[in-house]
């Protein structure tokens, strides 16, 4: 594998083509800020070219999967704040940094399973949803908590939950900003499985060796099948503006109160 040292993410290579991907800011709870969305983009931008790689687990270090976006070092605000000098399209540019990251990770070639516990926030669900496959621990604390802190779900989250859960459910999710669990995220389809804490990794070495040991060139079809199926279910791709509904809402002083952007 050719990949470079990442300042957030720890690789972990496994016998029969499964990789590890850690978030590993654990001190952070893995909350995402600009460096570790780049890394996050390039390392499962890279995975299109590793055709060894046939089984890609996403999961975080230390006490949570993922916190979400980082309040205090707001990805993208180096240069989305007005004092920054950067044009108004690098603004715009920047502000999709979380969507790219999503992106690369739903376009994998790789079957894709993310291990959820602890916490899965906002931009860390998102993460999530993204992957083939969810497998979470039974106390995982999920919450998308956008809406109170005044901004929408972005990331191209929206369309994704909707399609995973149903639209009223979505709804629920995402204005009601309500923590569930685990049991409930496996009944409202937010995750495929949910198991106790202590048999969360064995569940998903499990099913991780299973994804790799069916036939490679069937799998992949079935997988850009699915995914050529899914993206017909919408007219066009919305999520292009997720941009500037993030430029607007950071003008808003809930939003610049809850993620400390300057001005």
């Amino acid at each position: 594998m050719s990949f470079p040292s990442y300042e957030t993410l720890e690789l972990a290579p496994e016998p029969g083509g499964i990789l590890r991907v850690w978030l590993n800011r654990p001190a952070k709870r893995n909350a995402l800020n600009t460096t570790a969305l780049d890394e996050l983009a390039d390392c499962y931008g890279r995975l299109q070219r590793e055709w060894e790689t046939r089984v890609v687990v996403l999961g975080g270090r230390g006490l949570s999967f993922c916190a979400g976006a980082d309040r205090k070092d707001p990805p993208a605000s180096a240069r989305t704040r007005r004092s920054s000098g950067a044009s108004e399209r690098e603004r715009r540019w920047a502000s999709q940094v979380g969507r790219r990251a999503c992106s690369a990770i739903a376009d994998c070639e790789a079957i894709t399973i993310a291990r959820v516990h602890g916490h899965a926030v906002g931009g860390g669900l998102a993460l999530a949803l993204c992957c083939d496959f969810r497998i979470a621990s039974s106390d995982t604390v999920f919450h998308v908590p956008e809406v109170d802190l005044g901004i929408p779900l972005l990331w191209g989250a929206t369309p994704k939950l909707i399609y995973e859960v149903g639209a009223a459910r979505a709804r629920e999710i995402i204005l009601a900003c309500d923590r569930f669990g685990g049991a409930e995220a496996m009944r409202w389809n937010v995750v495929h499985k949910s198991v106790p804490a202590a048999a969360l990794d064995a569940e998903v070495d499990a099913f991780a060796k299973r994804m790799a040991g069916k036939p490679e060139i069937a799998v992949h079809m079935a997988k850009t099948q699915l995914r050529g199926y899914a993206r017909g279910a919408v007219l066009g791709d919305a999520t292009e503006a997720d941009a500037d509904l993030m430029l607007g809402a950071s003008r808003t002083g809930v939003a610049r109160d809850s993620f400390r952007i300057p001005e």
